[in-house]
């Protein structure tokens, strides 16, 4: 078994989006975006001004993917990461698989000199929550709102 986690590069579009809808589709349970929207942004996360996303490759197929965004905070009056996105398939949940994107993430956020990296996941999400908590993860002192 060889892994790798890498930047996603051009080549990846197919196998990216595919693992992209199985994410926003199957697993949340959204709508499915028009395929011109998600190409759209991945070619955004490629440029890696905005952000940037990251693929687990096991011998050679993408199991997994990861996306960081990047933003400010007035309280610190400084640039962070947001993790947005962090998916495996199943198989690949709470192993060497999904640890490893998770610290490529961490890894990027300070080597790019971000002061820190955020996320959320669901309230009913038990499983990502156990998995951030044993990676060291702390909940934060705000309420997370959404509007549509």
């Amino acid at each position: 078994m060889s892994l790798i986690i890498r930047c996603a590069e051009s080549d990846d579009l197919n196998s990216l989006t595919e693992i992209m809808y199985e994410y926003i589709v199957d697993f949340y349970k959204n709508p499915r975006p028009a395929t011109e929207k998600l190409h759209q942004l991945i070619h955004t996360l490629l440029e890696k001004k905005e952000g940037v996303q990251f693929v687990a490759l096991l011998d050679g197929k993408v199991v997994g993917f990861a996306t960081l965004y990047f933003t400010f905070s007035t309280m610190k009056a400084d640039k962070y990461t947001v993790m947005n996105d962090l998916y495996t398939r199943e198989p690949y949940r709470d192993t060497e698989v999904e640890r490893s994107l998770f610290n490529e993430c961490l890894k990027y956020t300070k080597e790019h000199s971000f002061t820190h990296m955020s996320w959320i996941t669901g309230m009913d999400n038990k499983r990502a929550q156990q998995f951030f908590d044993k990676m060291g993860g702390t909940q934060g002192n705000w309420v997370h709102y959404t509007m549509k």
